[in-house]
């Protein structure tokens, strides 16, 4: 980990920044197997006892244990957890996921091991997730459902609803067989951290972190974890930040979900679109067809038109999406190969010349009659269409330009 072994016989401080790491008293600063990582604010109820947990739970999995608590309380809780033994990370309150991404130069673990300080998940219970970690696995989701869940632990709304919910529209998006993403008890090894690239700052760190592991296809395990209610005098977060807090918590992990993945939800619904809309515009790019009882016109033409133009739009939002998050290299890689600046360019200036010049009798014949057309003209909104597609296709091939010279790629 690049740490050099050091003894603290004194209780010690190093400042970077905002950030104060405090270490207890005999601490040995050198590479552990495992990381317990956990944000804290105002726990002195439940911190001390958390702290004592995570001892044990280290001391029964048998490995070598760091336990850092990033702290950015107003009460006694650093203090606390100074005095069992732990190191307190203390940072200003930026949210959980921020906390995470503040910890990850003072992490001495080849694992790391993330939770509450609440004594809602059961730190005395490592083992199963060292023995995946060591079994191959890179991230270690815990799951409450196949674990224990204490009678009043979790609100029914949340426990027959609203996670199942957002479990199965995640797992639908990404192909994916979890059954708890919203766990808060969780484990990955300090690889798939970097490889992750945290960014989100508040709760939806949760979201982000299991999506990123499902698209890049990080080793993935599940292992059962007990909940209990919270202990009598403490209220949850989502509790102090009142009934709306859930929905809210809900939403923004919702956000994420959609934010980080419109290719898997707007590929196909887009080729289909595209497709099906321009057969419909260049079948009736001659004039009316009569199949049957049936007959396509200027309508279908017209629907033809805009199923096209959508379906475009969202081949390129999902195109986008991946070049920008950057979370499956070996399709961006293909994709940066073939969209190419010189050949997006060429294949949108041929669009505009040949849809300008199907469009190009008509606005001779708009000039001719006093400005007013006598009659449709098919193959002209079909040249509307091709020329619309050049001008987004001029569009896009400027954008995607811009991402290349922007956007910092990073190695994953």
């Amino acid at each position: 980990m690049g740490v050099q072994p050091r003894l603290g016989n004194t209780e010690r401080s190093h400042k970077e920044g905002e950030v104060l790491h405090r270490l207890p008293k005999g601490v040995l600063l050198e590479p552990v197997e495992v990381s317990i990582v956990v944000p804290a604010l105002n726990e002195e109820i439940t911190v001390g006892e958390f702290v004592d947990w995570c001892h044990e739970g280290l001391r029964k999995a048998g490995v070598k244990g760091q336990i850092l608590i990033v702290d950015s309380s107003t009460d006694r809780t650093p203090e606390i957890v100074l005095e069992r033994g732990g190191e307190v990370l203390q940072t200003p309150k930026r949210g959980l996921g921020r906390a995470y991404i503040d910890s990850i130069p003072y992490i001495r673990g080849q694992f790391v091991v993330m939770g509450d300080a609440d004594l809602t998940y059961d730190f005395r219970e490592l083992l199963p997730f060292v023995e995946r970690f060591r079994a191959g696995a890179h991230f270690v989701m815990g799951s409450r459902f196949r674990g224990s869940i204490e009678e009043g632990a979790m609100p029914p709304l949340h426990r027959y609803f609203g996670t199942p919910l957002t479990t199965f529209i995640l797992n639908l998006i990404y192909g994916s067989a979890y059954t708890d993403i919203h766990c808060g008890m969780r484990g990955l090894s300090v690889e798939a951290f970097h490889k992750i690239d945290l960014r989100s700052q508040s709760w939806e760190y949760a979201s982000e972190m299991v999506l990123k592991a499902a698209r890049l296809k990080i080793p993935t395990a599940e292992v059962p974890v007990k909940f209990y209610k919270d202990r009598e005098g403490r209220d949850s977060h989502l509790k102090r930040g009142g009934w709306l807090a859930p929905w809210k918590a809900g939403w923004i992990n919702l956000k994420v979900m959609l934010v980080y993945s419109p290719d898997t939800f707007l590929f196909l619904p887009g080729c289909l679109m595209f497709v099906l809309g321009t057969l419909f515009s260049l079948c009736l790019s001659g004039g009316p067809i009569q199949v049957g009882s049936i007959g396509f016109n200027l309508h279908w033409m017209l629907l033809g038109l805009m199923l096209s133009t959508l379906g475009y739009s969202f081949l390129q939002i999902g195109v986008v999406a991946r070049v920008l998050h950057r979370l499956q290299l070996g399709v961006v890689a293909e994709l940066e190969r073939k969209l190419t600046y010189d050949r997006g360019m060429g294949i949108a200036g041929c669009s505009v010349l040949f849809g300008g010049a199907l469009v190009f009798p008509l606005v001779v014949e708009y000039f001719r009659n006093n400005f007013r057309l006598t009659q449709i003209s098919h193959p002209a909104i079909f040249g509307i269409l091709v020329m619309i597609l050049g001008f987004q296709t001029f569009c896009f091939v400027l954008l995607l330009e811009m991402i290349q010279r922007v956007v910092v790629k990073r190695p994953r």
